[in-house]
């Protein structure tokens, strides 16, 4: 079995399914989606209202000067170190195809796209698994001396756990691209842990950021990536022409403003106290194990028959994400995203019943 400080090659889970499969081409009247983890009630009137005014401008090819400035002010940083790109996604087949590595390694269990990108670009990929006995901590000593690509989620998706900045940052050298994963930083209130702001500073450190989970823009396909000027433009030699569309930019833009970053703090702590209410629940159940501390805007739980569990759950008008198709984690696994009270309430009532044993509805 392999555990904290093991590095494996085993035959891969399915790397390539996510949380919105398991909502696809159903009626949102019918089922509530605890699967995805973009928060509710997204984007905002405002929001809407920005990107809606940058249709007047289709006409043109896209100018992203403006929104990488403002991403660089945003974390305090000059423009070249930044990269806006179609979603965080792009910018793992941008690192894929633009950065050299002997011997890339992912830390596991987490987000899969950045594996499956490398091995579509033609690498063996290494893994560490974390340890959920370790509640799936990260141990700098457990990456390989040798790795000189490292991947790493903070918070991490699927475990919810925030690794200690130090602890990351103990993973950059020289000769070493190290690539963190910060998708879900923005819902960390204070945003503590991130490394962004040394993007350039730190040696080989490729910090990526995205939009999409606390504005509600996964359709709309916007992220970005910090890194030391010759990694930026790097990368950009990998990237197609204009490959972030008008309406994204100004979205990107619109979101660094003082007024959106206030307003992305307010929601970073309604989702904690969210996701205070959503454990409280949770642990009222002795069947259910929750991985953790918990600090991003879902949670990882272990139970007894999670397959049946989920699709009791399902048929209650409840879809939640697997967890096996995450390397390190089994059939035993959810993923929950925190939602508002009142859903939470419904959800946890359904989860007992359900784990009663009660019939299908």
């Amino acid at each position: 079995m392999s555990g904290a400080g093991t590095v494996s090659r085993v035959p891969e889970p399915d790397l390539r399914h996510h949380g919105d499969a398991e909502v696809r081409d159903a009626d949102p009247a019918e089922l509530t989606d605890l699967a995805v983890n973009v928060r509710a009630g997204t984007p905002p009137a405002w929001l809407k209202a920005e990107i809606a005014a940058s249709l007047d401008g289709l006409a043109a090819y896209p100018d992203g000067r403006a929104a990488r400035r403002a991403v660089a002010v945003r974390h305090g940083l000059p423009a070249g170190r930044v990269l806006l790109t179609a979603g965080a996604a792009e910018a793992f087949v941008l690192l894929a195809r633009a950065v050299r590595a002997r011997r890339p390694v992912v830390v596991h269990p987490q987000f899969t796209e950045p594996e499956a990108a490398l091995r579509d670009a033609g690498y063996a990929v290494g893994r560490v698994l974390l340890d959920a006995r370790d509640g799936f901590r990260l141990d700098p000593a457990a990456v390989p001396d040798d790795a000189d690509l490292v991947v790493v989620g903070n918070p991490t998706n699927p475990t919810s756990v925030l690794h200690p900045s130090g602890a990351v940052a103990a993973l950059a050298r020289p000769g070493r691209t190290l690539v963190v994963d910060e998708a879900f930083m923005d819902a960390v209130p204070g945003e503590r842990e991130s490394l962004a702001g040394r993007a350039g500073e730190l040696p080989g450190l490729v910090v990526l950021r995205s939009l999409t989970k606390t504005w509600g823009l996964a359709g709309l396909r916007i992220g970005y990536v910090l890194a030391g000027e010759e990694t930026i433009a790097a990368l950009e030699r990998a990237q197609p022409l204009w490959p972030v569309s008008s309406p994204a930019l100004a979205a990107a833009q619109a979101c660094c403003t003082p007024a959106a970053l206030a307003e992305a703090a307010a929601a970073a702590e309604e989702i904690a106290a969210d996701r205070a209410h959503l454990l409280a629940r949770l642990e009222a159940l002795p069947q259910v194990a929750v991985a953790g501390p918990a600090a991003g805007p879902f949670v990882l739980v272990r139970l007894p028959g999670a397959a049946a569990v989920r699709s009791g759950l399902r048929a209650r008008g409840f879809a939640v994400r697997r967890g096996d198709t995450f390397p390190g984690l089994g059939p035993d696994w959810l993923r929950l995203a925190v939602r508002d009270r009142a859903t939470t309430d419904r959800f946890a009532a359904a989860l007992a019943e359900v784990l009663a044993g009660a019939g299908t509805p």
